[in-house]
Parts: C-alpha cells; structure tokens; sequence
C-alpha cells in the first residue's frame, strides 16, 4: 500500500498544480483586456472611478461566487464573468441615455433569461435567432475598437507597434515555448515600454491594497433603454457569448446544462445591475483556457480556483482600476483592440456566410453608423433592419431556418 499511496499523491499534486496555473493564466486573460474594454467603454460613457470600481467589483466577485458554485455543483468547469459584445453596447448607449437607465435595462436582461432559461425556451430562441445578422450587429459594435487600435498608432508608436508586435510574432508562431497567452505578453510588453517611455507615470498612485466600497444604484426603467438595450444584451449572452462557452465544454467532453446557465445567467445579471455590473454570461476564452490541458473530470477544480481569484480581484477592483486609469488612452485602445480580432473575424465570417449576407450586411452597417432613432440606440435598429431585409430578399433562407 505504501509503495502505491506516493505515485498517487505525487499525480495528484502534479494535477493540481496544472489546474492552478490554468486558473492563473485565465484569469489574467479576464483581468487583462476585458476589463481594458470596460474601462474605455466606462470613460467614454462619462463614468467616474467609482462607478467603474463598483461595476468591476459586481462582474468579478459575484460572478467568481456563481462560477465556485456551478462548477462544484455539476462537477465541471463552468466559468461565469460578463459578456464584452454587450459592454461595448452599453458605450454606445451611455451617449444618450443615463446609467440608471442603463441599469434598469441590465435588471430587465436578467429577468428575460431567468424566464428563458426557467421554462426551457432558450433552446428555441438559440434556434430562432439568425445567426449572421446577430453577429452583422455584434461586428459593428465591434469595428469601433479596431480602429481606435488602428488609430493609436498615431498616438504613440513606440507603444503601440512593441505591443503589436509581441502579440503577432507569439500568434504567428505558437511553437515558441511560452507560459502564458500572446495578450498577456503584449501587456507585459506595454507596461515595460510606459515605463521606459515615462518612469514618473506612476509616480503620483497610491499602490496600497484598498478593498473595494460598492456602489448601490436604484435602476430607473425607462422604455428607451428597454428598446435599444433588453433584446440586444441578451442576445449577446444567448447567442454571441454561452453558445460560445457551450461549444468550447461540449468539445472538451462536457455536458454542459443550457437552461440552469441560462437561468444562472439571469438571476447574476439582475443581481450585478444592482452595483453597476453588466449581464453575466458563461465565458467562452477563459473556460477554454481552463479545459486546454488536464485530465477532464478536474477541470472543474481549476475554474474553482478561478472563482476564487475573481473574487480577490473584485475586493480590491480600487487598486486595479487606478493603476489601468493611469495607463496611456493607447495602451488601452491596443489591449482592447487585440483583444477583439479573433471575434471580429467570427462575427465577420459568420455574419456574411452564405445563408444570409444582405441581413448581416444591413445590420452590420447600420449598427456602424451608429445613428440612434426614437431615442433608441442604433444596435437595436441594425437588427431589425437586417432581419426584415432578409425577410423581404431571402425570405427562403430566413423561413427555412426558423422551422
């Protein structure tokens, strides 16, 4: 018994630490350029330090606490944060509407995908739903922040292209044996040159550990916001964001459970709104991160530690938020704009495939133009323009997919 009782211990210390350093390398994928995309969103909406504060402490921390008990409960890796397209919706949105508002809209999503997810509809819906114009919708919100990367070249080039270059030359050749994710060398890249560049930029931030005073804000359910941001975020979490994290589980061999993510999903969502925090969604890059090595049946430990470090994060979202305000407006429009090429390219490639490239074509542009319209904001518009151009000119198509 003995001889057999070390290997034993020995492979299950070797386990643990591989789901340790998955965690690790998915969560500084998660506290990297996604929470670069809601700080510029945040900034541009006219959101104060506080604000953007509170809404990271809600994403992280209660969305770390939903995704500690998922996965521990169905024994698989089920990671829940917040979904990036409906971020970069809401920045829009924040130009003509109030972030009260925009937070009742957030407690109405919740409500939805309670109810979607409750009575088992959400299938039906995924089945619905016209995929090309939904990303048409998704690749115009999203050209934004390609081209303010594309634009910050301008700002600081030095910056900017040793970014770019780090992230192009890691993707271009995977073999190159390094630890953590191209991003998170393009950010470590980022921060050695403002320090080269600058080495006073931080000299007037406070870096002691400050745990977090969240912000509670009494939604204000105005019918614009209902409008131009209800179906649209949740389209995003239903069909851009947990089909996604579905797909990468299921080719992991998991058999992920749609309707209590869905409900999951809701019941977050309403309760994040309350502190600023966007709609909850099942990652789909973080879990894949988690089930990219490992044995399966332990996967869902590594998005326990996960959850574990979201919820630090979240506590002490004050020291973070500083320390990612300070960096120059280029080194966030590049870490947010690579961040998004890969989903760029998919909504792209699905949004003109050959079932319905003039709905995704007409969503797409008239989601780019950004031209709100009954004071409703123009995402709502690119849908529905774009699934009624398919309607009238590939009506086959459209039918055919909704039977």
């Amino acid at each position: 018994m003995m001889i057999t009782d070390k290997p034993d211990t020995k492979t299950t210390d070797r386990l643990v630490i591989t789901e340790l350093f998955n965690a690790f390398v998915a969560f500084l994928f998660a506290a990297s350029a996604p929470v670069a995309i809601i700080l510029s969103v945040a900034l541009g909406g006219g959101l104060d330090e506080a604000d953007i504060t509170s809404w990271l402490f809600a994403v992280f921390t209660f969305n770390g606490l939903l995704s500690i008990a998922m996965s521990a409960s169905y024994r698989q890796p089920m990671v829940f944060l917040w979904t990036i397209p409906g971020a970069i919706l809401v920045g829009s949105a924040l130009q003509n509407l109030s972030f009260h508002e925009v937070i009742g809209a957030y407690v109405m999503t919740g409500l939805l995908l309670l109810l979607l997810g409750l009575t088992g509809w959400v299938k039906k819906v995924m089945d619905w739903l016209p995929m090309p114009i939904v990303m048409g919708m998704v690749a115009g919100v999203f050209v934004k922040f390609g081209l303010d990367w594309i634009h910050a070249f301008a700002d600081d080039l030095l910056l900017v292209g040793t970014m770019s270059a780090v992230f192009f030359i890691l993707t271009a050749f995977p073999r190159i044996p390094t630890l953590l994710p191209p991003l998170i060398w393009a950010l470590i890249a980022g921060f050695a040159v403002i320090m080269i560049e600058d080495k006073t930029s931080y000299g007037n931030i406070n870096f002691v550990m400050t745990f977090v005073t969240p912000q509670v804000y009494v939604p204000d359910f105005s019918t614009a916001a209902m409008m131009e941001l209800v179906v649209p975020l949740a389209v995003t979490v239903i069909a851009a964001q947990n089909a996604q994290g579905i797909a990468v589980l299921k080719s992991a061999g998991h058999d992920t459970p749609i309707n209590a993510v869905t409900s999951s999903c809701g019941f977050m969502s309403m309760l994040t709104a309350l502190y600023g925090g966007i709609s909850t969604c099942l990652t789909g890059p973080v879990n894949a991160i988690l089930v990219s090595s490992g044995r399966a049946d332990r996967h869902w430990i590594a998005a326990i530690f996960l959850g574990v470090f979201a919820v630090i994060f979240g506590a002490m979202a004050p020291t973070f938020t500083s320390l990612l305000i300070a960096a120059p407006t280029a080194f966030l429009s590049t870490l947010a704009g690579l961040a998004i090429l890969r989903i760029l390219q998919s909504a792209f490639e699905s949004a003109f495939s050959q079932s319905f490239p003039l709905g995704g074509l007409i969503a797409f542009l008239v989601t780019l133009g950004g031209l709100p319209f009954l004071n409703i904001g123009a995402p709502f518009w690119g849908l529905l323009f774009g699934a009624l151009a398919s309607l009238l000119c590939e009506r086959r198509a459209l039918l055919s997919s909704t039977r």
